[in-house]
């Protein structure tokens, strides 16, 4: 292949990329929006993927947020592409905004109280999926079972982070979505104009060169019978 890398990413590098990309996180925005726009769809459609994707991205469904993204913009038949795409907006970057702010209004919303810091939600989700291995295990040998930790991460964490997270979700994906389409229409249209235009060179350029050949032919034919004639313009 052309564009083959010479050496193959590993493991430590793809990661590193994922945590911080090698042209940073506004350079991997900037190529996400460039993406976005240059998409082969109706812009109302690519608005709606973004819609998805941002969405999907406000919710604790860690692991699932391509395939929800992608479930929802083909319920609202928009650009699964561009839904893939849109979750770009949960990042790490972002991440601690988006959690920290959905569990706190999650649990405002449900009346209860809350005095969780980031890294105490991002701990207790590394705790909780700890958790869920060792019971599935479990089921497969003589350990026991325990579903205490979980009821209350449950409780205390998942539950108002969805809550919250599909209400500020929903806000932000009708933001993207209205920002997506101005932006993708000015880049169709600007692109159609660049197309007809080009048309019009080469619709030109290939009336030039007919014409050319047309008087080259005529003056072909001239030439043709010109020996025909003497100086004096009789017939030879």
């Amino acid at each position: 292949m052309v564009f083959k890398r010479r050496r193959p990413k590993g493991w430590a590098e793809t990661f590193s990329d994922m945590v911080y990309p090698r042209g940073g996180w506004r350079r991997a925005g900037t190529y996400v929006i460039h993406r976005v726009r240059r998409l082969p769809d109706a812009p109302h459609r690519i608005g709606r993927g973004v819609f998805a994707g941002v969405l999907i991205s406000f919710t604790p469904l860690f692991g699932f947020h391509f395939l929800g993204a992608a479930a929802i913009a083909w319920v609202i038949c928009g650009n699964i592409l561009a839904a893939l795409l849109a979750t770009f907006i949960g990042n790490p970057v972002t991440m601690p905004l988006i959690a920290y702010g959905s569990v706190e209004l999650g649990h405002f919303l449900l009346g209860s109280e809350s005095v969780l810091t980031f890294q105490e939600i991002a701990d207790a989700f590394g705790g909780a999926t700890g958790e869920v291995w060792r019971n599935l295990r479990a089921a497969f040998t003589a350990d026991i079972a325990h579903w205490e930790n979980l009821g209350l991460f449950f409780r205390a964490i998942f539950v108002p982070y969805m809550t919250g997270g599909l209400i500020l979700g929903t806000i932000a994906g009708v933001i993207g979505h209205y920002l997506t389409l101005p932006v993708v229409g000015a880049y169709k249209a600007r692109r159609a104009r660049k197309l007809q235009e080009r048309m019009m060179k080469l619709r030109g350029a290939a009336a030039e060169a007919e014409a050319a050949a047309e008087a080259a032919g005529g003056g072909g034919a001239q030439g043709a019978a010109a020996p025909g004639v003497d100086e004096r313009g009789e017939p030879g």
